[in-house]
């Protein structure tokens, strides 16, 4: 007796579904574990992830830190299932803050895959990224799980979540190169979001 198309579509549906969670797994193994201890859950078993990050600069560090630009800066990663073909990608938004100007500046953009390189100096590395030349930074795990070092070369940012200004560019000077910010409920990063849906999601987490 042949197998009815309904138990066919079932049994199509289930493998589809196990080979999308041994490519998510898959995954995550190749970056020896970094991405989930960068949200710290396993991601291969959720739709979509976020972690929040974020660091105030008080006084104190200021005034031993003359050279540094920024005066706070928050960092939101989040990873999503791809429904096309079920692998992970991963992206990121960066809020900064300025000492000497007003306004709320962001940027956003992709992330690789967490790896080891020449330029990392043998540390694992998630290379991120902004569209058009922007540049963008590298996010490196602290020395726990609550903190992660932020790195940066030159990224460009937009005030007041307006990209079709021309925008700025933060170059990593001598105070403004490496950034540690501390793990942080989602609701600290929620000013970085003008999408709905996606607020609705993280409050959901």
């Amino acid at each position: 007796m042949k197998p009815r198309p309904l138990a066919l579509f079932v049994a199509s549906a289930l493998l589809a579904v196990a080979a999308g969670d041994s490519a998510r797994a898959e995954d995550t193994q190749k970056d020896s574990g970094f991405t989930k201890r960068l949200f710290a859950v396993d991601i291969s078993k959720q739709k979509k992830s976020y972690a929040c990050f974020v660091r105030k600069y008080g006084a104190l560090h200021l005034a031993t830190h003359p050279l540094q630009k920024v005066s706070a800066m928050t960092l939101l990663v989040n990873a999503e299932v791809d429904p096309e073909d079920n692998s992970l990608s991963r992206s990121f938004r960066l809020g900064v803050k300025f000492r000497n100007r007003p306004g709320d500046f962001d940027s956003s953009g992709f992330c690789g895959q967490a790896e080891v390189s020449q330029a990392s100096k043998g540390k694992e590395q998630m290379s991120c990224g902004v569209d058009c030349d922007g540049g963008g930074i590298a996010v490196e795990m602290g020395k726990t799980g609550g903190a992660v070092l932020v790195r940066l070369e030159s990224i460009r940012i937009w005030r007041n979540n307006k990209p079709e200004d021309e925008g700025l560019d933060l170059s990593g000077g001598a105070d403004d190169r490496v950034f540690r910010l501390d793990r942080a409920p989602l609701a600290m990063c929620r000013s970085l979001i003008t999408d709905r849906k996606e607020l609705a999601a993280m409050r959901s987490k």
